[in-house]
């Protein structure tokens, strides 16, 4: 889990979110996401898998067994432009569904 604090923290502030609003999502504390972050507390297996659902990845890109937040999402054969297209599309449909 070397990277799982950075990991983290990107996904965090991606998405837009504090250390509180996370925190308030997972149902822990602040300073629990800060240590996360900071790889000063390794996440249960349980706080993994909150943490991949709301940032709709996986586990193993939390821990940084996979590389690429998308890599179930078979791309092939599609230009760098057409990625980014369907991207915005999940960022439109999960946004969506958050209202």
């Amino acid at each position: 889990m070397v990277d799982f604090g950075n990991t983290l923290k990107e996904l965090r502030q991606k998405a837009g979110l504090t250390q509180k609003q996370l925190a308030d999502k997972m149902g822990i504390t602040a300073s629990v996401v800060s240590y996360y972050e900071l790889s000063e507390r390794n996440p249960s297996p349980e706080v993994l898998v909150k943490l991949a659902s709301i940032f709709h990845v996986t586990t193993d890109f939390l821990l940084g067994i996979q590389k690429k937040p998308n890599e179930s999402l078979d791309v092939g054969g599609l230009d760098k432009d057409e990625v980014e297209l369907l991207q915005h599309a999940i960022t439109v449909f999960r946004n969506k569904k958050q209202l």
